[in-house]
């Protein structure tokens, strides 16, 4: 079984996407005993089960006549990309500017492996961060993972 590519499956519901004000995070095809195909969106309002049911049903019929999985079967997920997602694309960094987030890094600077501070920038190639004194570049090459941090009040 295979999948047809992640930017076909995209382009087929972007147009539902954006007339529900839906930002397509990811897609993910998973290939296994179970196939599926899981859609992660984002709105500017967050995600909720009834937003999840909505596109799900929206994009439903779309895909089936589409047929991203050439006849085979598979389980259409419609989810939230989660509190705890890495960032990954400028639009995830841009959105974050001026929150907290929680940085492991791929070797020890200064002595440690993760940070936490506030994301005060980026330009592609690094984050600039606020630790609550001054401002400094990270190379986003010497971070393994960075999402924004949760609080819990």
């Amino acid at each position: 079984m295979k999948f047809k590519s992640v930017e076909e499956i995209e382009k087929v519901v972007r147009g539902v996407a954006d007339e529900m004000n839906i930002e397509i995070v990811e897609i993910v095809p998973k290939i296994s005993k179970n196939p599926s195909l899981t859609v992660f969106i984002d709105t500017e309002t967050g995600v909720d089960l009834d937003t999840c049911e909505k596109f799900h049903n929206a994009i439903d019929g779309i895909l089936d006549e589409f047929d991203p999985s050439f006849g085979a079967s598979y389980t259409l997920n419609v989810s939230s990309p989660g509190l705890d997602r890495p960032l990954k694309t400028a639009r995830d960094f841009e959105k974050r500017i001026g929150k907290d987030v929680e940085i492991k890094l791929a070797t020890p600077l200064q002595g440690k492996k993760y940070i936490e501070s506030k994301l005060v920038g980026y330009d592609g190639n690094n984050v600039v961060l606020n630790d609550g004194e001054k401002d400094y570049k990270l190379p986003l090459t010497k971070i393994e993972k960075i999402n924004e941090a949760i609080k819990f009040d």
